[in-house]
């Protein structure tokens, strides 16, 4: 299926909000997870930079095997009853309308966004884990880069976010970011 297709079918089944909402969202969850998981190694009394890895991507592929199968399960749902309750307002069959397309296509754009956002996010933060695992010296600690990557992206999905609701995007970046810091210090006083 082509862009321009894929483009018309969101703009049919009204999904754009959807799509963006689900990438932010899980896109944030797998920010968060991944630097609680990090966070809490870097709490610990040893730390193998090999676990570290192996748990976080072992986490990023859960987070985003949950974002496909759920995502696909609740908008194929969703996009079924919009169709039929189409059919019933228009008295006729719509199977070979684009609005039976975008029941049929549209769950799986959604899914895959849901479960490549965070799986996407959670690998580009443990990139500074497998440099410092490669043997590349980093300006920090390779805990400690990771969780700055982390809060970088944390920060910018909150910027996204204030853009597109009209909120002036500093205070919506440091909105997201105090919820990070928030987290990271309610793992600090549990290690």
């Amino acid at each position: 299926m082509e862009l321009k297709q894929i483009k018309t079918l969101l703009e049919i089944s009204h999904s754009e909000a959807i799509v963006r909402r689900y990438f932010v969202v899980n896109g944030f969850d797998g920010a968060l997870t991944m630097l609680g998981l990090i966070m809490g190694f870097y709490v610990s009394d040893r730390v193998d930079l090999t676990v570290v890895i192996t748990s976080c991507l072992a986490a990023a592929l859960a987070l985003g095997m949950s974002g496909v199968s759920s995502a696909y399960i609740s908008e194929a749902a969703e996009r079924r009853r919009d169709l039929a309750q189409l059919e019933k307002a228009m008295v006729t069959s719509l199977d070979e309308s684009h609005h039976a397309r975008a029941a049929t296509w549209i769950p799986w754009l959604v899914a895959l966004v849901n479960g490549i956002a965070p799986l996407l996010i959670a690998l580009i933060i443990i990139v500074p884990l497998w440099l410092a695992r490669s043997g590349m010296v980093l300006a920090l600690e390779p805990l400690l880069a990771a969780m700055a990557v982390a809060l970088v992206i944390i920060f910018l999905l909150g910027v996204f976010l204030g853009r597109v609701g009209g909120i002036f995007w500093l205070w919506s970046g440091l909105q997201s970011l105090a919820v990070a810091l928030v987290t990271v210090g309610l793992i600090y006083l549990i290690g």
